[in-house]
């Protein structure tokens, strides 16, 4: 029998790539990609040779019992995606569930995620965190919303350049204009950047210059009422 790894590839800076996640792209038997023109060009600069198979959200469900079937004839598979660890927001779910299912041994390497970052950079409290991704774009997003209203944790959002004003204005509709957050863009690329702030000063900021890149955002979670304002003091 074979086995999965699970391979994070960098977010941006081909320099994040790890020795580990190299070596085993090198020695597996088949490699799984999100998009294999956009894969090649990494596997190239690291003069990684070996086959590749497309495995996006469009067609998991239909290749998954054949990558099983490679795995369980004794082939060792990797999966990787565009960017960052696959599963996190990426396909990947379903075939970590089947391996699981069949008994097949699955390695998830460490490595580049993006909300990591963005989260230790916020200066927002990460000792306790909730990771949403991406919101619903219709259905369930007010009543999404509505629930984390409530939230006392640090949250965790993904956005397109495209939508990022959008949510971080509804964000003030449901949470209020006191919330404190931090929206990273661009992580480890050139123009990386991270805004703080207020969400209205974090909108202004967004308003004057246009949002482009891809986007984390960080949004303080409710502060819970001091006791009797700390017992009256």
């Amino acid at each position: 029998m074979g086995k999965l790894f699970i391979v994070p590839t960098p977010v941006g800076n081909l320099e994040d790539m790890t020795f580990r996640a190299i070596r085993v792209l090198k020695e597996v038997n088949l490699i799984l990609a999100e998009d294999t023109r956009t894969s090649a060009t990494l596997l190239k600069h690291f003069e990684i040779r070996n086959q590749m198979l497309s495995h996006h959200k469009f067609n998991e469900h239909q290749t998954v019992s054949n990558i099983v079937g490679r795995i369980l004839a004794g082939e060792d598979v990797a999966l990787i995606s565009d960017a960052g660890t696959p599963a996190i927001s990426d396909p990947g779910f379903l075939l970590v569930r089947e391996c699981a299912k069949n008994g097949i041994s699955v390695e998830c390497l460490p490595g580049a995620t993006a909300f990591v970052p963005a989260l230790v950079d916020s200066g927002l409290p990460c000792d306790r965190f909730c990771f949403e991704g991406f919101l619903p774009q219709k259905k369930g997003r007010q009543t999404k919303l509505k629930e984390l209203a409530l939230e006392t944790r640090t949250m965790i959002f993904y956005e397109s350049p495209y939508r990022v004003l959008k949510t971080l204005e509804q964000f003030v509709e449901y949470f209020g204009e006191e919330r404190s957050c931090s929206v990273t863009r661009e992580i480890s690329k050139v123009y990386e950047e991270t805004v703080r702030g207020s969400l209205p000063e974090v909108i202004a900021h967004f308003k004057e210059k246009e949002p482009k890149g891809e986007f984390v955002i960080i949004v303080e979670g409710k502060q819970e009422e001091k006791k009797n304002k700390e017992s009256n003091k």
